[in-house]
C-alpha cells in the first residue's frame, strides 16, 4: 500500500526544471515546429495554394497522386491543429504571467502585447509573412487579460460557448450565404461567391501575375504582401481573433487545472490522447471524404466554412497535448525533449526565423522559389528547417539565457535589459 501511494503521488508530480514548466516548454517547441507543416504552403506556393488542393500538383498522374496525399495527410493530421495548440499554451502563458508578482500590474501585461503587436507587425510587412499570426494573437491577448481571474469552469464554458457560436456562423455562412450566392440569378449577390471563389480558383493570368511579383525583387514583393495583408487584418478581425482566443481560454483552463504542467496521473493523459484523436481523426477523415466527394470544390476544401472544422481540430490538438504529456511523465526520450523544449523557450525567435528563411528561399530577395516545387516538394525544406532549429536552440541556450527574440521582448517590456 505504501509503495502504491509513493507510485501514486510521484505520477502526479508537475514535470518542472529552473523555475520553468519543461512539459510547457515540450509542447511549445513541438507545436512551433508543427506549424511550419501548414505556413510552409503559404510561404512557398501562390496564395490559393493553402486551401486549394490542385495548386501545384504536378504534370503527370503520379505527382499528382502524390501531392493529393500529401495534402490530405497534412489536412487531417495537422491543419488547425498546431495552431490550436500553440494557442492553447499562448493561452496558459498569459496567466503565467500575469500571476507573477512582479508583472500584477495590467499596464505591463499590455505593453507587452503592444510589442508583440509591433513584432507582427514587422514579421508581416519587413518579413513577408502574410499568414503572420503574432498580429493576431496580439489583439486576442489584450482581450484575453480581462479572463485572467475567471475559474476553470467559467473559462470552459465561454471557450465552448464561442466554439459553438463560430462553427455555427460559418456553417451558416457556407449553407445560407455562399451556396445561395453561388446559384444567385442576382449579379451583385452571385458577385460576392464570383469573388470569393476567385481568390481560391485564380485565373491563369492572376495566378502568373501573383508569382511573378513575389519573385521579382524584395520591393514588387513587398508591394504584393502589404497590398495582400490589407485584406488580411479584416480576415484577422473577423475570423482569426475570435479562433485564437476561444483556444486561449481553453489553454487558460487547463493552466489552471493542471493539465498542461503533468500533475495529472499518466492513465487521464493516455484517455486525453485516445479521446481527442479518435474524435479528430474520424471528423478530419468525414471533411476530407467531403472533400473528395465534392471534387476539391471551394466550400468542400476550405475548413473554416464546416460546422465541424473546431471539432477536428480540438480533438487532434488534446490528442498531441495528451501525448507528449505521456511523453514528458514517462522520462522517455531524454534528448528529443530537451531538443523540443530548446525550441520552445525560443519560440518567438524560432518563429521570425521561419520567416527569415522562407523569405530568402521564396521571394525575390533571395532565391525566388515561390510556386516553383510541388506540394511535396515542400516539405524536405521543412525538415531541413526542423534540423537546423532543433540544433540551433540547443547551441544558443548553452551560453545565453534567452533567445535573441525573446531578450528584445523583455527588454522593451520591461525597459531593463534581463
Amino acid at each position: 500500500m505504501a509503495t502504491s501511494t509513493v507510485s501514486e503521488q510521484a505520477d502526479a508530480q508537475p514535470v518542472k526544471r529552473d523555475a520553468r514548466i519543461d512539459s510547457i516548454d515540450v509542447l511549445r517547441g513541438f507545436a512551433l515546429l508543427g506549424i511550419l507543416l501548414l505556413n510552409i504552403l503559404a510561404f512557398g506556393l501562390h496564395s490559393a495554394g493553402y486551401f486549394n488542393p490542385l495548386i501545384a500538383t504536378g504534370d503527370t498522374e503520379t505527382s499528382r497522386l502524390l501531392n493529393l496525399w500529401t495534402w490530405a495527410s497534412v489536412s487531417v493530421l495537422f491543419e488547425g491543429a498546431m495552431r490550436c495548440l500553440f494557442s492553447i499554451l499562448f493561452g496558459a502563458g498569459v496567466v503565467l504571467f500575469a500571476t507573477r508578482r512582479e508583472n500584477s500590474a495590467g499596464w505591463l501585461h499590455y505593453k507587452r502585447h503592444f510589442w508583440l503587436l509591433l513584432f507582427g507587425f514587422v514579421d508581416a510587412f519587413i518579413l513577408l509573412w502574410n499568414g503572420d499570426i503574432l498580429i493576431t494573437y496580439a489583439l486576442a491577448g489584450a482581450i484575453l487579460y480581462l479572463f485572467r481571474s475567471y475559474s476553470p469552469r467559467t473559462l470552459l464554458i465561454t471557450a465552448a460557448v464561442l466554439t459553438l457560436l463560430m462553427s455555427a456562423f460559418f456553417g451558416g455562412l457556407a449553407r445560407y450565404g455562399l451556396t445561395q450566392a453561388k446559384m444567385a440569378d442576382d449579379i451583385n449577390f452571385r458577385a460576392v461567391w464570383t469573388e470569393f471563389d476567385a481568390d481560391n480558383n485564380p485565373s491563369v493570368e492572376d495566378y502568373e501575375s501573383e508569382l511573378a511579383e513575389r519573385r521579382e525583387s524584395y520591393r514588387s514583393a513587398f508591394v504584393w504582401t502589404s497590398r495582400y495583408m490589407a485584406e488580411y487584418l479584416g480576415v484577422v478581425a473577423l475570423v482569426l481573433m475570435p479562433d485564437a482566443l476561444f483556444m486561449m481560454l481553453l489553454g487558460m483552463a487547463f493552466f489552471k487545472l493542471g493539465i498542461l504542467d503533468g500533475s495529472w496521473p499518466r492513465r487521464w493523459y493516455m484517455w486525453l490522447a485516445t479521446l481527442g484523436f479518435s474524435i479528430g481523426l474520424v471528423t478530419n477523415l468525414w471533411e476530407l471524404q467531403v472533400a473528395f466527394t465534392g471534387q476539391f470544390d471551394t466550400l468542400s476544401t476550405f475548413p473554416f466554412l464546416s460546422p465541424t472544422y473546431h471539432i477536428g481540430r480540438i480533438g487532434m490538438a488534446l490528442g498531441y497535448l495528451g501525448t507528449v504529456m505521456l511523453v514528458c511523465k514517462s522520462g522517455t526520450f531524454q534528448r528529443v525533449r530537451g531538443a523540443l523544449a530548446a525550441v520552445g523557450r525560443m519560440a518567438l525567435t524560432n518563429y521570425l526565423m521561419h520567416s527569415v528563411i522562407c523569405l530568402i528561399i521564396f521571394t525575390g530577395l533571395g532565391f525566388s522559389l515561390v510556386g516553383t516545387l510541388e506540394r511535396w516538394q515542400l516539405y524536405p525544406i521543412v525538415v531541413a528547417i526542423w534540423t537546423f532549429q532543433l540544433w540551433f536552440s540547443q547551441w544558443w541556450l548553452a551560453r545565453y539565457r534567452f533567445g535573441p527574440g525573446e531578450w528584445l521582448w523583455r527588454v522593451l517590456t520591461y525597459g531593463r535589459r534581463p
